[in-house]
């Protein structure tokens, strides 16, 4: 029988000085209200008493959860399949310019339905794809005829084997999250790159929503990721933070959600403000931003 997972001790950085933050609802499919707490040493916040993972998976089943079904039913939705191809350009030319290749092999986890995975794929890179969600790894093979691979064979694959690894907005929903990034620095080649793209609660659009800001996802998102949380977790665990990067777009995208949960109907202009000044404070300073992109380095053998 499935369980729940309550934290005694921080996921990320193991301090016991941990304390309730805030409490939100899930929007998309349970209606049920989870905690939020937060680490006083690393400033993670993460999401308490969450599902285990022989549990969680009934909390993605939803028309609505974009990355497994490529949906676009509702606005939001079709404003996010109108953005994507632009986004795919500049994930394709972060990865080729910070792993300094032009083409190499690629390990992309939490692949979706294979959107990502196939643009690197067409400019020349072997790739590899890891993607928890069957329809998901369904609507990859129908689309662009990808076979992803489940997300244990992680744990089989063997040292020093890429370049670059990619996970765009996957961290905060891995059980395992230290037995993840271990096993990322064993499969990096020396000097490879670990890209991860997350929600960054300490932007702008995030307090302004406060309990409704939908990038809190929960119970789907475990870990609630800071630059400070993301820093600390990343040296743990053997890498070097090279360079932060702003996702734009997430905090337009972020804040309509987040107005629909608010008020019940989708506020276009107040979301469209709240966007809009969360970039402009993203402006002068980027860890400001709505979602960031990490990029990690990895050091030693």
């Amino acid at each position: 029988m499935p369980e729940k997972i309550h934290y005694h001790h921080c996921p990320a950085c193991q301090s016991a000085d941990i304390q309730y933050s805030l409490a939100a609802k899930d929007h998309t499919v349970s209606g049920e209200d989870f905690t939020i707490w937060e680490c006083g040493n690393c400033s993670l916040r993460f999401t308490q008493d969450v599902p285990d993972q022989s549990g969680i998976g009934r909390y993605y089943a939803s028309e609505e959860y974009v990355s497994h079904t490529d949906t676009k039913e509702g606005l939001v939705n079709r404003l996010y399949h109108l953005v994507r191809n632009h986004t795919l350009q500049t994930k394709q030319k972060l990865v080729q310019t910070r792993s300094g290749k032009r083409m190499g092999a690629l390990l992309d986890v939490g692949a979706g339905t294979g959107a990502f995975s196939d643009t690197m794929q067409r400019a020349g890179w072997s790739v590899t794809g890891l993607e928890p969600d069957a329809t998901a790894r369904k609507n990859a093979r129908e689309k662009y005829g990808l076979s992803l691979l489940s997300p244990e064979e992680l744990y089989h694959l063997p040292p020093s084997q890429f370049d670059a690894i990619t996970l765009w907005h996957v961290l905060e929903h891995v059980h395992d999250l230290q037995g993840y990034l271990e096993k990322f620095h064993r499969v990096l080649k020396p000097g490879g790159k670990l890209i991860i793209a997350v929600p960054n609660y300490t932007s702008y659009d995030a307090r302004v929503y406060g309990e409704y800001w939908a990038a809190y996802d929960v119970p789907r998102h475990l870990y609630h990721f800071s630059p400070l949380s993301m820093r600390k977790l990343s040296a743990a665990k053997g890498f070097a933070m090279e360079s932060i990067h702003p996702m734009w777009f997430d905090s337009f995208y972020v804040s309509m959600l987040s107005e629909k949960y608010r008020n019940g109907s989708g506020n276009l202009i107040g979301a469209a403000w709240n966007g809009l000044v969360s970039n402009l404070s993203a402006f002068s300073g980027t860890e400001k931003c709505s979602s960031l992109i990490y990029v990690l380095g990895k050091q030693g053998a």
